[in-house]
């Protein structure tokens, strides 16, 4: 598969069958907190990055084998980037009554045409880490032509014209982005949104950035009062990690290392690396594209290797 992973269970979704439709690392924004590093491309202009009908035949491969909840577009960039997104939404919705969920940062909802493109999902899941453009310089490093204002302009209308679910995460990284003052006005702002949940989170797998820390349990229960009942905690505090420093190896060429010692399922690499399965999955995929390594069935589980040139 090279657009498709899992399904891999997610505390959200269920299982989830992920669908990665921008080349890795593509995305909007540059999050100091991102688990997969730093963006290699930041881009505002849309394109057509994958084959349309591969995607779809992907997708319907595994959901007839599969025990799936949701077909979820989100990935290794930010999906609203891909031109073809709402004919892929269409596309799945033709062949089956799983329901679609999109991950994204929102940062492109100020587009009428992103907007439409998502009007078929049954689920989106936008994000709102900042509401002036200092902070989201720190906290998301956006690409030099969006605004503070222009994501919460294209949220609001995003929350007007929708008729799915909405469930605004916002997540708060220690000395960045946790002003209170700040905070209270994002809470004002989100309050007369129509959304279904407002899903707090913080740093809790290594990030892009050493000094993009979490917050604590006490002090995300304090930012949480600023909310109104939608609110919910969904930081997993009892998982954040330890982050990585300048001297440690990239999620990739630990991968690559342990796999040149022997044969791994994305389980054992999640279980001997302290990656979370979502992210082997992404990683795998990743070096899968790039030739680096390949996969081999025995009996009922897939085994990864590398490719020996």
């Amino acid at each position: 598969m090279k657009y498709v992973f899992g399904p891999v269970p997610s505390r959200r979704l269920g299982m989830s069958l992920g669908v990665d439709i921008v080349p890795f690392k593509t995305c909007t924004l540059d999050c100091i907190y991102c688990q997969l590093g730093v963006t290699t491309k930041k881009i505002i202009d849309r394109e057509n990055f994958v084959p349309q009908d591969e995607v779809l035949a992907e997708i319907r491969e595994v959901i007839e084998k599969e025990n799936v909840d949701f077909i979820t577009f989100s990935g290794s960039g930010e999906p609203t980037l891909n031109s073809q997104l709402g004919e892929m939404i269409s596309g799945v919705k033709a062949f089956t009554k799983v329901p679609i969920a999109v991950i994204t940062n929102g940062s492109l909802l100020y587009r009428y045409d992103v907007r439409n493109d998502l009007s078929e999902a049954d689920l989106v899941v936008p994000s709102l880490d900042a509401i002036t453009d200092s902070t989201l310089e720190k906290v998301n490093r956006n690409h030099e032509g969006l605004t503070a204002m222009m994501l919460m302009d294209g949220l609001k209308e995003f929350t007007q014209q929708f008729k799915g679910k909405i469930w605004l995460e916002i997540l708060i990284v220690k000395g960045i982005n946790d002003n209170i003052e700040e905070l209270k006005q994002m809470a004002d702002f989100v309050r007369d949104l129509r959304l279904d949940k407002i899903q707090l989170n913080t740093v809790d797998r290594p990030p892009a950035e050493e000094f993009a820390l979490p917050i604590t349990i006490e002090e995300m229960q304090n930012i949480a009062k600023l909310f109104d009942d939608r609110v919910e905690i969904i930081a997993d505090f009892g998982k954040i990690v330890k982050h990585k420093t300048h001297n440690e190896e990239s999620a990739e060429e630990r991968i690559l290392a342990l796999l040149k010692r022997r044969p791994c399922t994305a389980d054992d690499i999640s279980t001997s690396l302290g990656l979370h399965i979502n992210e082997v999955i992404k990683y795998v995929n990743h070096l899968l594209q790039a030739d680096s390594i390949k996969q081999t069935r025995r009996g009922d589980k897939w085994y990864y290797e590398p490719v020996i040139r």
